[in-house]
C-alpha cells in the first residue's frame, strides 16, 4: 500500500507542478484582468474539488443512514474535513481576486454568501464529530451533511438565477462565449492535481479514522467481556486458623 501511495503522490507532485507553470507561464494572459486572473487556476478547481468532496460525504453520509456501516462513516468524515479545506481555499482566493478587481475584499452577493454558508455547515459538522459524544452522533452528523449538501447545487446556480457580481460562467460556452484552450488546458490540469492530491489525503485521513474506530470496539469489546465475567469471591481467612 505504501507502494501505491508513494507512487500517487509523485504523481500528484508531478501534476501540480505543470500545473504551476501552466498557470504562471503558459497560460496567456487576460485581457480584461491581467495577471490577477491566473489565481483562477487555483480558485475554480479548489471549488470543483470541494463540490466533489462534499457529493462523495452525501452519499457516505446516506449509506451509514441505511446500514450503519462504520466505513461509510469514516470515509463521511474524511471527505467532509477534506472538503472543508479546499473550500476554505475558495474563500481566500476569492477576496485576493476580488480586492484588485472589485475594489473590495467581500459582497453580499448570492454566490459568495451562499459558499460561505457551505462552508460553514461542513465546519458545523466537523465540530459536531469532534466535540459530541454521544452515541446518536455519526446518525446527527449524516443527517446534517445531507441538509447541507442542499446548498452545493444552490452554490453552483446562483450566478445562473441571481444577480451577483460574480464572473459568469465561460467553460461551457453560453451562447457564444468561451474559454481559450490554453487557459481551459491550465484548468483541467490543476483541477486533476487538486483531485489526484485530495484523494490521497482523503485515504489517509480514512485509514486513520478507521483505526480509531477499530480501537474503541476492541477497548468497548474488553469492558463488555469484563462486566460478564462472573465474579469470584476469595475464600476467607479464619483468623483462629493455628
Amino acid at each position: 500500500m505504501r507502494t501505491k501511495l508513494t507512487i500517487l503522490g509523485l504523481i500528484a507532485l508531478a501534476l501540480l507542478s505543470y500545473g504551476l507553470y501552466q498557470a504562471l507561464v503558459a497560460a496567456p494572459t487576460e485581457q480584461t484582468m491581467g495577471d490577477v486572473q491566473r489565481i483562477f487556476y487555483y480558485h475554480v478547481p479548489s471549488a470543483w474539488t470541494a463540490f466533489l468532496l462534499f457529493f462523495c460525504n452525501f452519499i457516505a453520509s446516506a449509506i451509514y443512514l441505511l446500514n450503519r456501516s462504520q466505513r461509510s462513516d469514516a470515509f463521511a468524515l474524511a471527505t467532509a474535513e477534506v472538503g472543508v479545506v479546499f473550500c476554505t481555499v475558495v474563500l481566500v482566493t476569492g477576496p485576493i481576486w476580488a480586492k484588485p478587481v472589485w475594489g473590495i475584499w467581500w459582497t453580499w452577493d448570492a454566490r459568495l454568501t451562499t459558499t460561505l454558508i457551505l462552508w460553514l455547515i461542513y465546519v458545523s459538522y466537523l465540530m459536531l464529530r469532534r466535540y459530541s459524544s454521544g452515541g446518536q452522533t455519526p446518525v446527527l452528523a449524516a443527517a446534517l451533511a445531507i441538509f447541507g449538501f442542499i446548498d452545493v447545487p444552490i452554490v453552483y446556480f446562483s450566478i445562473r438565477y441571481f444577480r451577483t457580481q460574480h464572473p459568469q460562467p465561460v467553460i461551457a460556452g453560453a451562447e457564444g462565449s468561451g474559454i481559450d484552450p490554453l487557459m481551459m488546458k491550465a484548468l483541467m490540469i490543476n483541477w486533476l492535481a487538486f483531485i489526484v492530491f485530495g484523494a490521497i489525503v482523503v485515504w489517509l485521513r480514512y485509514k486513520l479514522e478507521r483505526a480509531r474506530q477499530q480501537v474503541e470496539e476492541a477497548h468497548a469489546l474488553r469492558e463488555e467481556q469484563s462486566l460478564e465475567q462472573p465474579r469470584v469471591d476469595k475464600p476467607a481467612v479464619d483468623a483462629r486458623a493455628s
